[in-house]
């Protein structure tokens, strides 16, 4: 039996018959520096800057962390760096959007890729679904196979050796059909619907950025952007994967555009290769759906939650 020894917090304490690991003392004074620190005063963040922390100082190597000025204006600079200008967070906003203006497709040049990608979607599905139905197929003729073995060894026509090894070997193809289906059915069917959502949602970046809180600004940039670098007045971004792909393909069109005079009519003249684009696309597409940790808004408008 443990011995009752005394009450502490309400609690009943007893007396155990193993040493203690540690003394009550100590453990009573670990206890009041935790008292000590959850009752003093938490440091509260007063400004929560768009940029501080994002941006990695060309001239320090540090990161440019905000500073607010007479109260409502907001500069950047990094820390201990003496003898370098700070720069107006309104300017950075400004280069940022102008960055996130390179995901942006002419809206008919995105309709005509969505369009052509579902196209090819469409016809991927349909062999998908006449494989699983030749797959079912094979399954259950291997199935009646079996059955008919089965009354044939019960009316003494085979032998059991003789339907077991056949049996056998007939489960066994039966269990690679069914891998084979059940691989195809966790295959994701909704990756180009996924990928164009968000592509679309790419495509609206820049309006979004401009509408957005500074929290929902940070979100926004830590999703796209994988390295800024500020320097001699420039900002210089780097995308992450696939925006990097998304935004070098967009270039290769505004290119080909600007060879065409600016006229986007009959655009697929100059896409000749139009199955390497849909190649390049659905690797995009099927790269942005696998994205996580964000998801597509309701509308294309609306600030992302």
């Amino acid at each position: 039996m443990l011995n009752f020894v005394s009450v502490v917090n309400s609690y009943p304490v007893y007396q155990g018959k193993y040493e203690p690991i540690i003394t009550l003392e100590l453990w009573e004074a670990v206890q009041n520096i935790f008292d000590n620190r959850s009752s003093g005063r938490r440091k509260v963040r007063k400004h929560d800057f768009a940029f501080s922390g994002l941006i990695q100082c060309g001239y320090t190597s540090g990161s440019l962390v905000g500073d607010l000025k007479k109260g409502k204006y907001v500069y950047y600079r990094a820390i201990g760096a003496k003898g370098i200008p700070y720069v107006k967070e309104e300017e950075l906003e400004r280069q940022f959007g102008e960055a996130l203006k390179k995901l942006r497709f002419d809206d008919d040049v995105l309709d005509w890729v969505c369009q052509a990608l579902k196209e090819s979607h469409a016809d991927k599905r349909q062999y998908h679904e006449e494989t699983l139905s030749r797959l079912q197929g094979e399954y259950k003729r291997l199935e009646t196979r079996i059955d008919g073995m089965y009354v044939d060894k019960l009316d003494g026509k085979i032998s059991e050796i003789f339907f077991e090894e056949k049996a056998g070997a007939w489960r066994e193809e039966q269990k690679k059909i069914l891998a084979k289906m059940e691989a195809m059915q966790n295959a994701s069917q909704t990756y180009i619907e996924e990928g164009i959502q968000l592509l679309e949602l790419a495509q609206n970046a820049g309006f979004l950025f401009v509408k957005q809180s500074a929290h929902e600004k940070r979100r926004l940039l830590n999703f796209l952007l994988s390295n800024c670098l500020w320097k001699d007045g420039l900002l210089t971004i780097k995308f992450k994967q696939p925006f990097d792909m998304l935004s070098e393909f967009i270039t290769g069109l505004d290119n080909k555009k600007s060879l065409e005079g600016g006229n986007i009519a009959g655009f697929e003249k100059w896409l000749p290769e139009q199955d390497k684009l849909r190649a390049r696309m659905a690797l995009i597409l099927y790269s942005l759906s696998r994205r996580r940790g964000w998801y597509p808004p309701s509308s294309p408008h609306t600030a992302v939650s």
